[in-house]
């Protein structure tokens, strides 16, 4: 077995998007190479309604594929083709934008004004740009969970690990969207494809990431008291942890334990051209999408 080496760290950056919702960025718009097939990825998290109630009003999207996820709170959505519905704590939405669609997302927080969720960008291939939109909302309770015998905890939002298979399916990047649940000190060892574009996103508490060519860990840094400060061996809150190729990756929790997103996809490998909510191929395909928006065109007849 091959432990995965970590190609670099870095924290989520803080960053306004939509109407005005306070999040942070972990990666996105800047080289569409590096995480192949994803393009982007966000956390939306807020204490007050005024981080987020704004929202993310009607916009449009083609060529790509967003998968939001809701910790706490709820998400009020909406599309063009008439779909509407409510995304609560634990419920995952996968939507397909294909040849056009345009959608609202509206956050709520909870009985404590509290709101936490991510929403990942996963691109479309050529053949796939101009597929029809579709909707997948999945509530908590039907995605499959294990807990091991240490005490770990797994959700398999996407794909299949240990043996159970999430309930979303027929996405293009054919990927694995797990959270994890580390309890205090557990070191744990997870197989990954080795091809597949993988990246670990910790939000509770901080982890270690054995790498490739030092295996007792690496120097990541964790948020203590506001100061940006160097902790050998721990990553903790809206950090990004991005690996090279191998078969493993090997995680050991903090003395507060971790949770964190391991996300992985099969590379697309195809020119892009990207601009806003549109992702395409070449630039001529993205000044058709502008124009069809301007001249309302944007929106496919659906068969």
């Amino acid at each position: 077995m091959s432990i995965r080496p970590v190609l670099d760290t870095r924290k989520a950056r803080p960053t306004l998007e939509g109407a005005g919702v306070h999040l942070h960025r972990a990666f996105g718009f800047a080289d569409p190479s590096e995480c192949d097939p994803f393009l982007l990825f966000d956390d939306f998290r807020g204490e007050k309604p005024s981080d987020y109630l704004a929202g993310f009003p009607w916009h449009p999207h083609r060529g790509i594929e967003t998968i939001t996820y809701v910790l706490a709170g709820s998400v009020e959505h909406g599309d063009s083709l008439g779909n509407s519905g409510s995304l609560g704590a634990g419920d995952v939405q996968w939507m397909t934008a294909g040849s056009g669609i345009l959608h609202q997302e509206m956050p709520t927080g909870n009985a404590k004004g509290q709101m936490h969720g991510f929403q990942l960008w996963a691109n479309l291939p050529s053949d796939l740009k101009m597929t029809a939109p579709r909707y997948q909302d999945v509530k908590s309770g039907e995605i499959p969970e294990v807990i091991d015998d240490d005490g770990t905890r797994l959700r398999v939002v996407v794909g299949e690990f240990w043996g159970k298979r999430g309930p979303v399916d027929g996405i293009a990047a054919d990927p694995l969207y797990l959270d994890i649940s580390l309890p205090p000190g557990v070191k744990k060892r997870f197989r990954i494809d080795t091809y597949r574009s993988t990246f670990a996103y910790v939000f509770e508490g901080a982890a270690a990431f054995a790498d490739a060519s030092r295996p007792e860990g690496v120097l990541l840094e964790k948020e203590v008291m506001g100061q940006e400060v160097n902790i050998r061996d721990l990553s903790g809150n809206r950090t990004l942890v991005r690996f090279g190729t191998g078969d493993e990756i090997v995680v050991q929790a903090g003395e507060e334990g971790a949770r964190f997103l391991l996300i992985a996809g099969a590379p697309i490998q195809e020119p892009v051209a990207w601009h806003g909510p549109i992702v395409m191929n070449t630039k001529e395909e993205l000044q058709t999408a502008f124009r069809e928006l301007r001249n309302g065109t944007f929106i496919k007849p659906q068969h």
